[in-house]
């Protein structure tokens, strides 16, 4: 059973621009490992395995070792404390696309 954790630790995690990229990049890929994310990224094999740690901390990855590699895997179900936490402002959103919608339409006349 795998635990949620908490909105806070997926924010964090999401917060820096280096992983969020990180987290773009394993999502867009079946698997990938370090070495291949390190390339081309301007940034450390270290730290790219620290933000994948932190990724994996917040339940945004899961890692598969096989041999001398590593693989990484997006987690898409690691970003629901996300969505729930957004899901409380879902009323005022659609209020205001409600109120955009009726905008719109008094500029067209």
């Amino acid at each position: 059973m795998i635990e949620t954790v908490p909105v806070n630790t997926v924010l964090r995690a999401l917060a820096d621009p280096t992983r969020r990229g990180l987290f773009e990049r394993v999502a867009s890929a079946s698997e990938i490992t370090v070495v291949e994310l390190t390339r081309g990224s301007g940034v450390t094999q270290g730290a790219i395995s620290q933000h994948l740690k932190s990724l994996k901390q917040a339940g945004l990855v899961t890692e598969r070792p096989e041999g001398r590699n590593v693989y990484y895997r997006a987690r898409p179900e690691g970003l629901a404390p996300l969505f729930d936490w957004m899901k409380h402002y879902d009323a005022f959103w659609r209020d205001r696309f409600v109120d955009l919608k009726a905008l719109l339409k008094e500029i067209d006349r």
